[in-house]
């Protein structure tokens, strides 16, 4: 190799180092620019960055985000086609193209770009979602509801919108949302309960819950004993409910002598405790009691509402039947315009049917009483509620303690 054609050589190198510096320069200078006008929603900012590197897909994607942002989308789709030449195989830029093409009603446009999305992300649960929900649009129903299954068991999160499309779709059929969806798994089946208990479907809450019983945690049950009641769904709720509670079979008390511990997140038929007071305190006492080992002491000091339930629990009871509710009750220098009384309300209908006597003032032993009532036709469950009278002026504060034991309902004659 003689000197000068080294010297050449040397020369073009030089140059193309130059070159490739000055391009990427460019390039850089562009990537700045089309953050700036994502962020700031510059269209002159975007168009410059394509302008100084027409080769950069990015470049092109930011001008068309740009121009989604004033709902210009076929220019975005101009440029998102552009932007996937220069970057054939990526899956997010055929993706967002697709969703363009969506955009302005191209739908056979649309579905040859997410096609190639999934192509080149065959293993990602958006693109398969994102193709499924067009074909849906399409009326390709068969089709989609494959690609969203396989979307959904991919990516457990997409699962409950999966279930609600089903849902729609079949116009409540529980038996088409459950093939439509391909509920076949302990978790798809746990989804599949939670959707029905917040549809109010009481039976079939329970067919499904009857499925995964051995598998389902205790949080999941009470959320679906949770809905069930806020559905009025009593029965079916109190069958969850009663999964691990085998000795409580329905119209009667669960610890109506207060024999465990109170808890304060009850969601099903046992005793529920308001927290919404301070000026009260509930606990279960064992140095005064009426039967068994504990009562239940409530110490009051100050305001508290009359209008709420300090506490509470909800019973299954018969339609269009007489009962007979018994409970144990004493004093100390109870003092107040607004005494505390056990009422009964019909939660199918909201109305109380049942208040015993007011709780004496002063200081008592134990004593009994009992009040009646008579369900109504529709009438599932009631909630058995401590509760104090209206006064007849505010504030209305009470000093004082009782204990309650004993409660007992039987069906009455």
């Amino acid at each position: 190799m003689t000197p000068v054609f080294r010297i050449v050589i040397s020369i073009l190198a030089i140059l193309l180092c130059l070159l490739v510096g000055i391009n990427s320069a460019k390039f850089g200078f562009s990537k700045l620019i089309g953050r700036y006008a994502v962020v700031a929603k510059s269209i002159p900012a975007a168009a410059e960055a394509v302008r100084i590197a027409p080769a950069d897909a990015d470049a092109h994607r930011a001008l068309a985000v740009t121009f989604q942002n004033v709902q210009m989308y076929r220019e975005a789709e101009r440029e998102l086609a552009v932007a996937t030449t220069l970057r054939p195989k990526d899956d997010f830029l055929w993706l967002e193209l697709g969703t363009a093409r969506d955009q302005i009603d191209n739908a056979e446009g649309a579905l040859f770009a997410l096609d190639r999305a999934v192509e080149f992300a065959p293993y990602y649960a958006h693109t398969h979602w994102q193709r499924g929900n067009l074909r849906l649009r399409m009326g390709q129903t068969t089709e989609a509801f494959r690609e969203l299954r396989e979307a959904a068991k991919s990516n457990h999160e997409y699962l409950p919108t999966l279930i609600d499309l089903a849902w729609g779709l079949s116009r409540g059929d529980v038996k088409v949302t459950e093939e439509s969806a391909g509920i076949d798994s302990t978790e798809e089946r746990i989804a599949f309960a939670r959707y029905l208990a917040t549809r109010g479907k009481g039976p079939e809450t329970y067919l499904q819950f009857q499925i995964v019983a051995n598998s389902i945690t205790d949080t999941q049950r009470r959320e679906l004993v949770r809905h069930l009641i806020a559905n009025k769904e009593y029965r079916d709720a109190f069958a969850i409910w009663n999964k691990s509670l085998n000795e409580n079979t329905g119209s009667q008390f669960n610890d109506g002598g207060f024999e465990d511990a109170i808890t304060f997140d009850e969601a099903g038929f046992g005793w529920k405790v308001s927290r919404e007071n301070s000026n009260l305190t509930l606990s279960v006492d064992t140095s005064d009691k009426d039967s068994g080992v504990r009562s239940l002491r409530v110490a009051y000091n100050g305001t508290s509402a009359t209008n709420v339930a300090i506490l509470s629990q909800t019973i299954i009871v018969k339609p269009q039947q007489k009962y007979r509710i018994s409970f144990s009750h004493k004093s100390n220098e109870i003092v107040s315009g607004g005494l505390p009384l056990i009422s009964v309300t019909d939660l199918q209908s909201s109305q109380i049917v049942s208040k015993s006597k007011s709780l004496p003032q002063g200081s008592t032993a134990w004593q009994k009483q009992s009040l009646e009532f008579v369900t109504s036709p529709l009438c599932e469950a009631i909630e058995v509620k401590l509760i104090r009278n209206e006064c007849q002026s505010t504030p209305c504060p009470i000093f004082g303690v009782i204990w309650l034991d004993s409660f007992l309902i039987e069906e009455s004659k």
